[in-house]
């Protein structure tokens, strides 16, 4: 998918979503279209990203590894950056999330998620990078974005699944779906995504 082609796809995602900034979201959602779709070294892998609230995010988490993206230049970690998605692709292999500022800048990468999951409600089947993924969307104001070693890339907004994203048309019925509502598939990009019925998104969340 071209960097460039992915804003007719990915607009009715941002338009389900508060505080969402398309450049941002758009160009993080074709890199884990591309995750999705290419793995590593011949197997699927599955990552986490948190988009937004990054200060609330960093004090919800804390470090695995050191932070391999700490110390580097803020325009050679902006999601725009040519020689940034490479990197990424290879520390997506590691445990943890990485964390995305409102602006779109890398800040780190092998971050446990700390927030509690027992205010948010994960549709079954899902498992903890997913719980993960609901929680810290439900303790802050951050998006999280997750891409499933099944190839799914889901998104989560104040504890609550907003959409899917199958890679592959293909693969659309051989997968079964967390979200029921509105289908739509682009056969340009070969993508089909999936948007819940009603806002989906909590009125008591913390991060409101």
């Amino acid at each position: 998918m071209s960097r460039k082609t992915g804003q007719l796809s990915f607009r009715v995602i941002c338009s389900r979503l508060s505080n969402c900034r398309e450049d941002v979201l758009e160009h993080l959602l074709e890199l884990a279209v591309e995750i999705a779709r290419e793995g590593r070294e011949g197997r699927r892998i599955g990552t986490l990203f948190t988009i937004g609230d990054a200060r609330a995010v960093m004090a919800w988490s804390r470090p695995l590894i050191l932070n391999p993206l700490e110390g580097h230049p803020r325009e050679r970690k902006h999601i725009g950056s040519s020689e940034l998605w490479g990197t990424i692709k290879e520390l997506a292999q590691l445990d943890g999330a990485f964390v995305v500022s409102d602006d779109g800048v890398f800040l780190a990468a092998g971050r446990f998620l700390d927030a509690n999951a027992s205010n948010v409600e994960v549709p079954f089947g899902l498992g903890s990078r997913h719980i993960a993924a609901a929680s810290i969307s439900f303790a802050t104001k951050a998006i999280a974005i997750v891409v499933s070693e099944s190839s799914i890339v889901r998104v989560f907004q104040r504890g609550a699944l907003i959409a899917e994203i199958i890679p592959e048309l293909w693969l659309f019925n051989r997968h079964q779906v967390a979200l029921r509502g509105r289908v739509s598939k682009d056969k340009q990009h070969r993508i089909a995504i999936i948007t819940g019925e009603g806002s989906g998104l909590p009125t008591n969340s913390a991060g409101k």
